[in-house]
């Protein structure tokens, strides 16, 4: 097979471009990949052929004829879009070129019953892949999308890569407890959420040795800084931005934290997991709970939630053993579900099953 990847996002990489360009590296391998992006922060990551285009909106003429002529030079059977910008251009591209079109859907995300997304997620995509049974049943629920073009396929992780990172890591001795958030610093993150729970945490436990890091840039930041200040936590808490390569500060972190309001199934999570976090997170639409059952390897609660959030955290700081058997429990969880070479073959499959429908 000859597949094409697109990505057009506009800024950093996230668990949306880590995962698009971990599968189409793996799937270079034993089939002939291009990737099409926007940034080159993300294209610098495939190892392959691949071809920087503007994507500026959703009918971008340039665009649609560039690809059309990388289609036809590289003799394209399957485009696969990852960012919802694309689904349309991939759409376009695959018709006039006869070939077929798999959405890479990562959010749950209810569709309205209207024409433009009737066109889009059913007219113009021959199959949709998302990461959790969740959004599936969103899909579904649709009532005009076929239940035989979702494909439910949990997005893998470098296992590879990331013992590498465990090997040269050593978590420091000491009483500190480290705790890691990851992703773009935006509303739907809820980062003040986490901020607010430490803050209680700091005034019941004003003892508690507890670092905090948030990894991520984005439009939230001044203000979480402010709210910060406000609750006196700021000593406690570190923002260094963006990190193209976070796994150093995850393989010595204790506890992983996600507070956003909805999700898919994300990737730094999962990789959060794998090295060894203990994990806490809200339901974020229910896509986590096909990760985490709580209380066994890690712990859910309610967004909007800040007391319970606070009460895992401070008991996880206070019981080390816990902390300990929860993450090791998490590592366990996602070793086979997630590993990649699983999802190389199930992904095969399903484009092959795409494409002799």
């Amino acid at each position: 097979m000859n597949i094409l990847f697109i990505n057009s996002a506009s800024r950093g990489f996230g668990g949306n471009e880590r995962s698009i360009t971990m599968v189409a590296n793996m799937l270079s391998i034993s089939n002939n990949t291009v990737f099409a992006y926007r940034k080159d922060e993300i294209g610098a990551h495939a190892r392959m052929p691949r071809y920087r285009l503007p994507f500026i909106f959703e009918g971008d003429i340039y665009t649609i004829a560039r690809l059309v002529r990388i289609v036809k030079k590289h003799r394209i059977d399957i485009i696969i879009p990852s960012k919802r910008k694309d689904y349309a251009i991939a759409g376009i591209v695959s018709r006039i070129c006869g070939i077929r079109n798999i959405l890479w859907l990562g959010i749950i995300r209810p569709l309205e019953n209207t024409s433009i997304n009737r066109i889009i997620y059913d007219k113009l995509a021959d199959g949709i892949i998302v990461n959790a049974q969740e959004i599936k049943k969103q899909l579904l629920k649709t009532g005009w999308i076929p239940e035989k073009k979702i494909k439910v396929l949990y997005r893998g992780i470098d296992s590879a890569a990331l013992d590498k990172v465990i090997e040269q890591s050593v978590r420091p001795a000491g009483p500190t407890m480290k705790i890691t958030a990851m992703g773009r610093l935006t509303a739907i993150k809820s980062y003040d959420l986490l901020l607010k729970a430490l803050g209680i945490l700091f005034t019941t436990t004003p003892e508690a040795d507890i670092q905090v890091t948030i990894l991520g840039e984005g439009n939230e930041r001044s203000r979480l800084e402010h709210q910060a200040k406000q609750l006196g936590i700021e000593k406690h808490l570190s923002m260094p931005g963006f990190s193209s390569n976070p796994y150093p500060t995850l393989a010595t972190s204790d506890v992983f934290v996600m507070t956003s309001t909805i999700e898919g199934l994300s990737t730094a999570l999962v990789e959060a997991m794998y090295l060894k976090n203990a994990p806490v997170s809200t339901y974020g639409g229910g896509g986590v709970c096909e990760i985490i059952t709580d209380g066994r390897n890690g712990f859910l609660f309610n967004h909007g939630d800040e007391e319970t959030l606070a009460s895992v955290l401070r008991k996880l700081y206070l019981e080390p053993g816990l902390r300990h058997r929860m993450a090791e429990a998490a590592q366990e969880s996602v070793k086979e579900q997630y590993s990649a070479e699983k999802v190389k073959e199930e992904m095969t499959a399903f484009c092959q099953q795409v494409m002799n429908r």
